[in-house]
């Protein structure tokens, strides 16, 4: 098998550990296009998928970010932060109703982080003033 020039060295484990640190240090693009390499030679590794869909989030890329963590929360439904990857993502999609079913889940399994308690009354409190605004 010919090897890609264009490649990085290692493999999906040195990519997750360089995308990570792209991420922490702002590069968050750079971190998706290194992490999606390591999700196309690890499918289905939820550190991974983790890590991507931060690094597609914070890269604007919110459409495959939601994308990321729906895989993620199929791997991992038990990971907290798979439910709150998603609902964040979906509220940046406009998809309040569905971004609650996740920010709820998220909120029921980890009670003691407050940014997944304020995110959900935050896309709870859209939805009512939707509501309101349309006499529903």
């Amino acid at each position: 098998m010919a090897s890609d020039p264009g490649a990085p060295s290692g493999g999906a484990y040195e990519w997750l550990q360089r995308g990570l640190a792209l991420l922490s240090s702002g590069d968050a693009e750079a971190a998706a296009v290194l992490l999606e390499r390591a999700n196309r030679d690890q499918p289905g590794s939820a550190s991974i998928l983790e890590a991507l869909g931060r690094a597609q989030f914070d890269a604007g890329r919110v459409g495959q970010a939601a994308t990321t963590f729906a895989a993620l929360v199929e791997t991992a439904p038990d990971a907290d932060y798979a439910h709150f990857g998603l609902g964040l993502s979906l509220t940046r999609l406009d998809r309040f109703p569905e971004a609650v079913e996740h920010l709820a889940l998220a909120v029921a399994m980890r009670p003691d982080r407050p940014e997944y308690r304020d995110t959900l009354h935050q896309a709870r409190a859209t939805l009512r003033a939707r509501k309101e605004s349309t006499g529903g």
